[in-house]
């Protein structure tokens, strides 16, 4: 199964190279499918890579449905 998220482009750097905030996490991607992407944006991450620019609200709402899921779950786990 493979999961692509929505993340926060917080920083562009040299060589198709962004650095994104995955819920305050900040992880090192590349940009080279999407070069038109720009800080303040959300994509798409899949596998270090953005794979494509997302509507904010969009991506809110995915975002919210992530965090109710794993709320979910820390009920039901022991």
């Amino acid at each position: 199964m493979c999961l692509a998220i929505p993340a926060l482009l917080v920083e562009k750097r040299e060589h198709d190279q962004a650095v994104v905030d995955l819920g305050g996490i900040r992880k090192p991607i590349s940009i080279a499918l999407v070069p038109e992407a720009n800080v303040g944006d959300y994509v798409i991450v899949h596998v270090g890579h953005a794979i494509g620019v997302l509507d904010p609200e969009e991506a809110q709402k995915t975002l919210a449905m992530f965090a109710e899921m794993q709320s979910q779950t820390a009920e039901v786990q022991p």
